[in-house]
């Protein structure tokens, strides 16, 4: 009678003509293939012959991190495998121990000698070659490529860190921005069209960085952050919404009624502006109440005194 692992390799594909990589499409993804410089998120479970639970699995995670391909999959069965399939792809795996753990295998969990296997989901990848090229290059390097490729690796940092940010990994989503905002304040332009392009650039990465520190619960550096837009741009009705939102946080009304009034003159009928607006209000009158509330308290506290 065969063994489970040899029914199930029957059914799969040989990727490297020597049986050590066997793999089934479970569900078909879609787009280009993942290359080979990739960040890729995946969800992914390891098993043993005859084993129901996994020895490894991602599943319980509500958001796999990003896997760098050649940095952070340590199974070389795996990081072949990941190169052959797509996003949303589904997969099924037998890898044998030279593509997996090896004869010593990994105690006390893998025995040695043995072929594991797994079930991947490729949930989404990035190709960050650019970036890292990017970063491998001296500042003066830097500064003599084209500015296209620059906005492109700042791009790709932005669109890092607004998937750690939906993720509410706000620490890395920070750093993610900071990275882009350095990059674009040490660009040398000369031509105006250019300190258009990287300022646009700027003011919509800063923008996520006020965000950011918000949610962070650094309503100071929020603020400094949404002041650093209207600098640039003093009708931003973001960085007004941003700075009014940072001031009601640190409880200065004045400023937040000024920043809130101001973005909605901009935009009127915007939902988040004017629920914001009657935040500010209940807020005010909560700290009237608390003033008056401590000025009974003294004078009842001056009349005893008296008496």
């Amino acid at each position: 009678m065969q063994r489970p692992f040899e029914r199930l390799a029957a059914q799969m594909q040989d990727l490297l003509g020597d049986g050590g990589i066997l793999k089934k499409v479970i569900q078909p993804g879609e787009g280009p293939l993942i290359p080979r410089d990739a960040s890729v998120s995946v969800n992914l479970s390891g098993y043993l012959e005859y084993c129901d639970d996994p020895f490894e699995t991602t599943n319980k995670l509500k958001h796999p991190r990003m896997m760098k391909l050649g940095r952070d999959v340590t199974l070389w069965g795996l990081e072949v495998g990941l190169l052959t399939m797509k996003k949303g792809e589904l997969a099924h795996y037998l890898f044998k121990p030279k593509y997996a753990y090896g004869d010593m295998g990994c105690p006390p969990l893998i025995p040695s000698s043995a072929t594991v296997f797994y079930e991947v989901h490729v949930i989404d990848f990035l190709d960050s070659a650019k970036v890292d090229e990017f970063f491998a290059m001296s500042p003066e390097e830097q500064n003599d490529v084209p500015l296209a490729a620059l906005l492109d690796v700042v791009n790709t940092q932005r669109f890092f860190g607004n998937r750690c940010f939906r993720q509410s990994r706000y620490e890395d989503a920070k750093d993610r921005y900071k990275q882009g905002v350095t990059l674009l304040e040490n660009r040398e332009v000369l031509r105006e069209e250019e300190k258009r392009s990287v300022e646009a650039a700027l003011v919509g990465i800063l923008l996520n960085l006020s965000l950011t520190y918000f949610r962070l619960e650094r309503p100071t550096t929020s603020l400094k952050y949404g002041q650093r837009v209207l600098e640039m741009d003093p009708n931003n009705t973001k960085a007004l919404y941003r700075c009014g939102q940072a001031y009601l946080e640190l409880e200065d009304h004045e400023k937040a009624a000024d920043f809130l009034t101001k973005a909605q003159i901009k935009m009127p009928f915007n939902k988040d502006i004017n629920n914001l607006l009657l935040k500010l209000q209940e807020s005010y009158s909560k700290c009237l109440e608390k003033e008056k509330e401590m000025c009974s308290k003294m004078f009842a506290n001056l009349k005893m005194s008296r008496h």
